[in-house]
């Protein structure tokens, strides 16, 4: 999934920009995206004082569609891994999901995971906890070289960058999320605007990070991978079982995180029911 250079100096010289781009803690610090992020803790503590059971209601629908459809189902399982095949149709509206939950485009998400899975726990994970915990969960959005406009990251995303939709989508990725945001607040007033987007991206990024953090330092080891990864029950419950990570890391294009009958999978069982509808095909479902 990577395009790279076919002559030895510029193989070489993508080389040493990859390594550059990807230095710990070596970033300048990104006050764009740290003053977004700190708008939308803001928020999230506002929500807490505007709660109605309105409010909580779209909350849990746009979270399942954004967090569990748009990252995990989407993002994740079909574009990073390609783990099932969906209509193009349905694709591209699973993907403009996922950019609600504003964790960047899909060409700048799937290719930061393309590198983890490259280079896990090693020189050159984007968000290793061997580089510091704060750094694996937030200091690398912070502090990182790597951002959505980053040249490097579209070499790791070639078959997105093939297709028109993902290119605008790459730059347009923040527009979904600001129509849904004032459809909600000409709708539902305040409440419905915090709840169902200032709280829902708050507490959706530390849950996203947490898989880069957490689950690489507690947790059980069911598979002997050559990383630090782990399964993570609770991580798993938050993510909708994408804390199932040491799974994941040893079959890493399998659609089903949570290969036992008891490690709940909820973006799985999404799958499984689009496969059961017809719109799901070609489905990698690794089970223990």
């Amino acid at each position: 999934m990577m395009a790279t250079a076919t002559d030895p100096a510029s193989a070489a010289t993508e080389a040493a920009e990859l390594q550059a781009a990807l230095e710990p803690h070596q970033g300048k610090f990104q006050w764009d995206f740290a003053l977004i992020i700190g708008a939308f803790h803001l928020g999230a503590i506002a929500a807490l004082f505007e709660f109605r059971w309105s409010a909580l209601a779209v909350f849990v629908v746009t979270w399942i569609l954004t967090q569990d459809v748009g990252i995990g189902m989407a993002y994740h399982r079909l574009l990073t891994h390609r783990g099932y095949v969906v209509p193009k149709w349905l694709e591209y509206t699973m993907a403009i999901m996922g950019t609600m939950a504003l964790q960047g485009s899909p060409v700048y998400w799937v290719a930061v995971h393309r590198l983890h899975h490259q280079f896990t726990d090693k020189q050159g994970d984007p968000h290793s906890p061997r580089d510091g915990k704060w750094w694996s969960h937030m200091g690398w959005i912070l502090n990182g070289s790597l951002h959505n406009d980053s040249g490097i990251l579209k070499r790791y995303a070639p078959d997105l960058m093939k297709q028109g939709f993902y290119r605008w989508l790459n730059r347009f990725h923040w527009l979904p999320v600001t129509v849904l945001g004032f459809g909600l607040l000409a709708v539902g007033g305040w409440p419905w605007a915090l709840w169902g987007v200032f709280f829902r991206v708050t507490v959706g990024l530390h849950v996203t990070w947490l898989v880069n953090s957490a689950t690489h330092i507690w947790g059980s080891r069911r598979f002997d991978t050559r990383d630090d990864s782990r399964n993570n029950w609770w991580v798993a419950l938050l993510t909708g079982g994408e804390g199932w990570h040491n799974n994941h890391h040893a079959h890493p294009v399998s659609a089903r995180h949570g290969m036992a009958w008891y490690e709940v999978d909820v973006n799985y069982w999404g799958i499984w029911m689009l496969e059961k509808m017809g719109l799901a095909t070609k489905v990698n479902a690794k089970s223990v």
